[in-house]
């Protein structure tokens, strides 16, 4: 195996196994872990396709996700005043609740992780993984 593979396989593990050690949490705030991430992301990028660009889904699933956020009361879909061809959506006061402590349970499962290493390598690992995402 290559060492890109190598590390990316390393990566993969490390992702699911946090977000399988929080996914009761979540559970409990009424989301999936494809939820969580479009919650997560809404107010940064308020519009359906870009932000199943974004977040590298079919926009037909991004569509559930949104129709299932909606129903659950934590987006709202509005039309765009600068364009009313668009939907724009907005999250709810529960919907930003919601995010926050989905975050929160989200950061204290990695912070964990994190435990295992020093300041300077979490600080060479932010460095790295800024890099790696880019602009």
């Amino acid at each position: 195996m290559s060492d890109a593979a190598q590390l990316w396989t390393l990566n993969h593990r490390l992702l699911t196994t946090v977000l399988d050690g929080c996914a009761d949490e979540l559970a409990e705030l009424g989301l999936d872990t494809k939820e969580f991430f479009v919650l997560a992301e809404v107010e940064a990028v308020p519009y359906p396709a870009e932000l199943a660009a974004r977040l590298v889904v079919p926009k037909a699933s991004m569509t559930v996700y949104v129709r299932n956020l909606v129903a659950k009361g934590f987006v709202r879909r509005g039309i765009d005043e600068a364009d009313l061809r668009r939907h724009r959506l907005e999250l709810t006061p529960e919907g930003r609740t919601t995010r926050d402590r989905a975050l929160a349970a989200l950061a204290r499962e990695f912070d964990r992780r994190l435990e295992r290493i020093g300041p300077q390598d979490r600080q060479e690992l932010r460095r790295i993984l800024t890099d790696l995402v880019g602009p």
